[in-house]
């Protein structure tokens, strides 16, 4: 009788989680925030259609207007700016920026989009100078690497650059000196980071941030902890046991310093108020993944987030609706490995019963690696876009209103880990493992010499298999 109970338990358990998708819901204040960032202001409505219509217009019009003399202020607003520019998203191509014979594994540009940095399995790392033809700026030779770089970070003056391995040692390297060539310790110092101080154990690092501010550095790593670094001090100035299983991924929320995020495989985000630490309690925890988050980033408002998951999900949320602490157990109805196994199809629409995001998106896929996702520009799109790499070899460009694809890049063939969007162009660079750095642009000359066409395509720039200890 027990075991059928149990047949009957599981029975209802399989049924419960092959639910047809749910209609695409978002919070009304973030939907409407986010319109208000990326849409004409109502003044540039009315000039252009004498009343407040609903429709879209293209900058075309947007322009008549201006030039006419109509658009009231005789110029654009950031979000008529935003709403113009997002009309041209990056989506020809691609054109090759690198083709190197290792897996590309992030990628970065500047916060002033002048530079861009690409980190590749092994020890290399190559800063490129975007507004000068994509040329070689820095080719950077790492120390001490554990099988790959595992995450790259620019300071906000663009002076340092920090890099991280699966070890528990951040190197810094001056990236605006002279040298082009950069050897660790040969040609240049490369400053190590001690974020252990027990000699007998080890960790690796799997994210690393900068503080806005450039004062400070944060790590997430496989020791269920995050540590925050002091640069000014030479030293850890927090240690955190933030999890219950590795931290993925950390980031500072905003410009003060004070508030972190992170991301770990025991499902769950949290907010850390380093102010009010007490006893490593967080201020808040947000439940509603199945599985490990992979990236987390911050709008930089200190109140929005998006995370990427293994549940092959991405979720907008509101940290003023985060719980103060974990209610019930955390639901797993699926027993399987991420690095090597299909995500079991019975279990992708499946709501946790106490999710607290905003909204949910779907789509791309989250297998074999730490895919990243990130919020599109302020600038160029008022921070209308969610963009992720993925697993089905494409990056995927989700509308934060609508929660519908608009663009999905396709050319590569290998997953595409990491992605990177221009602060001020219409320029999106990918990062995948078939070695390719390749970008993608509004527009651009087919007959350039640097366009990617298909038989270019591969899967892997090598004949080489690993164990799945290596899956990062």
């Amino acid at each position: 009788m027990a075991a059928a109970g149990r047949l009957r338990g599981r029975r209802r358990a399989l049924k419960e989680v092959e639910r047809e998708p749910e209609p695409f819901t978002i919070e009304e204040e973030v939907s409407h925030l986010t319109r208000v960032r990326s849409e004409p202001c109502p003044g540039t409505r009315a000039a252009i259609h004498g009343a407040r219509r609903k429709r879209d217009f293209s900058a075309f019009e947007m322009l008549s207007s201006r030039e006419s003399g109509l658009s009231g202020g005789g110029g654009f607003c950031s979000a008529d700016r935003a709403y113009a520019a997002g009309k041209h998203l990056p989506s020809e191509g691609p054109w090759c920026v690198e083709d190197m014979d290792s897996e590309a594994y992030v990628s970065q540009f500047s916060s002033d989009g002048s530079l861009l940095v690409a980190g590749f399995r092994g020890s290399r790392i190559r800063v490129y100078d975007a507004d000068r033809g994509w040329k070689v700026h820095k080719n950077i030779s790492c120390r001490s690497m554990r099988w790959t770089v595992s995450d790259i970070a620019l300071s906000p003056d663009q002076r340092y650059l920090a890099y991280s391995s699966l070890s528990p040692i951040v190197h810094i390297v001056n990236v605006q000196n002279a040298g082009r060539e950069s050897d660790a310790n040969v040609t240049e110092i490369h400053e190590g980071l001690e974020f252990c101080d027990d000699d007998e154990y080890s960790f690796g690092i799997f994210s690393v941030k900068f503080s806005k501010d450039g004062r400070e550095v944060v790590v997430g790593n496989n020791d269920c902890s995050i540590h925050v670094y002091d640069l000014g001090a030479n030293k850890v100035s927090d240690r955190i046991r933030a999890h219950t299983s590795d931290v993925n991924t950390v980031t500072f929320a905003d410009e003060s310093g004070n508030l972190l995020y992170s991301g770990s495989d025991d499902n769950l985000c949290k907010v850390w108020d380093r102010r009010c630490l007490v006893r490593e309690k967080p201020a808040g925890v947000l439940t509603g993944h199945l599985d490990g988050i992979t990236c987390i980033d911050s709008r930089g408002d200190g109140r929005y987030l998006i995370s990427n998951c293994k549940d092959q999900t991405i979720k907008l949320w509101d940290v003023r609706k985060m719980s103060a602490t974990v209610k019930g157990r955390q639901p797993r109805l699926y027993d399987w490995d991420y690095r090597w196994m299909s995500f079991p199809s019975h279990a992708r629409y499946y709501k946790h019963p106490n999710d607290l995001s905003l909204a949910t998106y779907r789509g791309h896929s989250v297998l074999r690696t730490l895919i990243r996702c990130y919020f599109s520009p302020m600038h160029s799109t008022g921070q209308r876009y969610i963009y992720t790499g993925s697993s089905d070899d494409s990056v995927h460009i989700y509308d934060v209103v609508t929660g519908a694809t608009v663009k999905k890049l396709s050319w590569h063939g290998s997953i595409i880990r990491d992605c990177t969007w221009h602060p001020y162009c219409p320029t999106l660079v990918s990062s995948s493992w078939d070695g390719y750095l390749a970008r993608w642009e509004a527009s651009g000359d087919n007959e350039d010499p640097s366009v990617l066409t298909c038989d270019e395509q591969r899967t892997s720039p090598y004949d080489q298999t690993y164990g799945l200890s290596f899956a990062l």
